[in-house]
């Protein structure tokens, strides 16, 4: 029997960013415009493993997905353990353009869910010069509620406890394998990291002012499940209204993981979205 591999090479880059220097790891396929992964709270780049082995997707775009420090493979910066980890707009907005800016990549498109579909928002108004498209899955303007102490208490066992919170957050039409490795890789974070993660997602992220701020120049593709109830349908409906630009796309038989919980289902609602940032790409080549 052949061997089989995925076509997905793993390597460490150093994003300098302020003071600091970070180890990361990332992952990638394919050629062509780049187009960055952002994982949801508390996981990493494995989220991505489908759409990086598809080749319909990597036949046009090169395919990054990244472990935010802390995450997966990407090791803590020095002295982490003197500090109580917390995610803000800021530091997730600013290191994601270095971690860019250190590949060499030009206005890529961005692609995140939950909050790394929030911060699609921040770098639309903070950042625009710097991407070329954003893909916010599963993301709102306002996300309150998630920020739960009982995640990081030593009598709580973190790994399975954050993996069956989210558990609920996607669709029974989703297979049961894709669930439960969904799961898995929550299990896996390390001490405080999904926490801190939604301090972000829950707290430091309240766009509900500065929405309407965004120039409209990036096209946004608002994409959400059905069965999401922690960034509803309809939050982020309401938010696409505020959201020059933007084209809201609501996704049926999906929850709040949609690239990973059923990739299939979503690739179709995902297609569609990249053939138009690839005709748009042709377009502004031609001069039309």
């Amino acid at each position: 029997m052949a061997t089989r591999h995925d076509p997905i090479v793993g390597r460490y880059v150093y994003v300098p960013y302020e003071a600091a220097e970070y180890r990361v790891f990332y992952e990638e396929a394919g050629g062509g415009i780049p187009l960055v992964c952002l994982h949801t709270a508390g996981t990493d780049s494995r989220e991505y493993r489908h759409q990086l082995s598809d080749p319909d997707i990597t036949s046009s775009f090169r395919v990054i997905a990244l472990d935010l420090p802390r995450h997966g493979k990407s090791i803590p910066p020095p002295g982490f353990q003197n500090e109580e980890y917390r995610l803000t707009a800021k530091f997730y907005s600013e290191f994601i353009i270095a971690f860019c800016d250190a590949l060499g990549l030009e206005r890529p498109v961005i692609m995140g869910s939950s909050m790394g579909g929030n911060i699609c928002l921040h770098l639309a108004l903070h950042h625009e010069e710097k991407v070329r498209a954003l893909i916010a899955i599963e993301a709102c303007d306002y996300s309150p509620g998630w920020f739960i102490d009982w995640l990081y208490h030593p009598e709580v066992h973190g790994g399975e406890a954050c993996g069956t919170s989210v558990f609920g957050l996607m669709a029974p039409q989703s297979p049961e394998e894709y669930r439960w490795e969904t799961w898995w890789y929550y299990a896996q974070g390390g001490p405080g990291i999904f926490r801190g993660d939604l301090y972000f997602y829950s707290v430091d992220h309240d766009f509900r002012q500065l929405a309407e701020k965004i120039s409209g120049n990036v096209p946004m593709y608002l994409m959400t499940g059905v069965y999401d109830f922690a960034c509803t349908p309809e939050m982020t409906a309401e938010t696409g209204k505020k959201l020059k630009g933007s084209e809201t796309i609501i996704m049926e038989e999906i929850g709040h993981f949609p690239m990973s919980e059923n990739p299939v289902t979503f690739k179709k609602y995902l297609m569609p979205v990249l053939e138009k940032i690839m005709s748009r790409e042709l377009q502004a080549q031609a001069g039309v």
